[in-house]
């Protein structure tokens, strides 16, 4: 029996495109999960696992949607073949049957697709990390924009500027301290003074 399996790692994307590949390749059982590949707890995947007996076949779109690392894939698709289960992918540059005895090929499509995953991941990490160092040199805010309140924090600065306690100013405005501290503009320490305070001295 051929047993499907999809995976997305956050709730936001769509497991549309695999499901649809899974149905058009004859799945009728298809376990899916929105969880992270870094960990095996995950319940779509522990159902197939559960459900697949020797002599059936886990389908997936790419080898990538098992499992994040080498190791992790690797001992997975090792397991299942302990149990006489195979795994097959449908999209893969490299064609993985590991339930066919004839394709000695398949177990070092395994591998090498398993590892150039890894790589990837390992790439673009570290080009996210050089481009958020680049902006940061070049003085540009990298991260989510923000999303203050500017009627609640028109507000903070009034009370602020009014010698309210930065405690009583969270009580009114709602906001976090961090939050205040954060996105809080610098004022002069007295009328006429040349020298600005943040709000730490608050």
């Amino acid at each position: 029996m051929d047993i499907g399996y999809a995976r997305v790692s956050t709730a936001k994307q769509d497991l549309g495109r695999q499901l649809d590949a899974l149905a058009a390749a004859g799945m009728t059982k298809v376990f899916a999960d929105k969880k992270s590949g870094a960990t095996r707890n995950r319940t779509g995947l522990q159902s197939a696992l559960q459900h697949a007996r020797a002599g059936d076949v886990i389908v997936v779109h790419t080898l990538d949607r098992l499992g994040r690392t080498v190791r992790d894939t690797l001992n997975l698709v090792h397991e299942l073949k302990e149990r006489g289960v195979g795994v097959r992918t449908l999209a893969d540059p490299l064609p993985i049957d590991t339930s066919d005895p004839a394709s000695p090929m398949g177990q070092l499509a395994v591998v090498m697709l398993a590892l150039f995953a890894e790589m990837e991941r390992t790439y673009s990490a570290e080009r996210a990390a050089h481009a958020r160092a680049v902006a940061t040199a070049n003085g540009r805010r990298t991260g989510r924009p923000s999303v203050v309140d500017p009627d609640k924090l028109e507000h903070a600065v009034m009370l602020r500027d009014k010698g309210v306690p930065m405690r009583e100013i969270v009580t009114k405005t709602g906001l976090a301290r961090t939050t205040l501290y954060r996105h809080l503009p610098a004022r002069l320490s007295a009328p006429g003074s040349p020298i600005l305070t943040g709000i730490l001295g608050q």
